[in-house]
């Protein structure tokens, strides 16, 4: 007989789609993901520092690292309220 802490613990993925579960860690890093993604954000806004001659330039990169901060902001929001799905 076995008792209840001694039960089979299922992995979270199929073994038969992701073979790499088996003999290994096998998820994702989501603190990582949002890291790199501020410190990419940050190098954006720091293309603004150069010798630009016009605004176009400055402009295609304001809009960009805009984006790419309000998908940061919005991946936030979202990993905080799951439930409301």
């Amino acid at each position: 007989m076995s008792s209840s802490s001694e039960l089979d613990k299922r992995p979270a993925v199929d073994l038969h789609d992701e073979p790499s579960a088996e003999w290994g860690w096998h998820g994702t890093f989501p603190k990582g993901i949002k890291i790199a993604g501020w410190l990419s954000t940050l190098s954006v806004f720091a293309m603004l520092i150069g010798n630009h001659h016009g605004r176009t330039e400055d402009l295609w990169v304001v809009l960009i690292g805009v984006a790419m901060a309000a998908g940061l902001i919005w991946l936030q929001v979202r990993s905080r309220t799951p439930w409301r799905r």
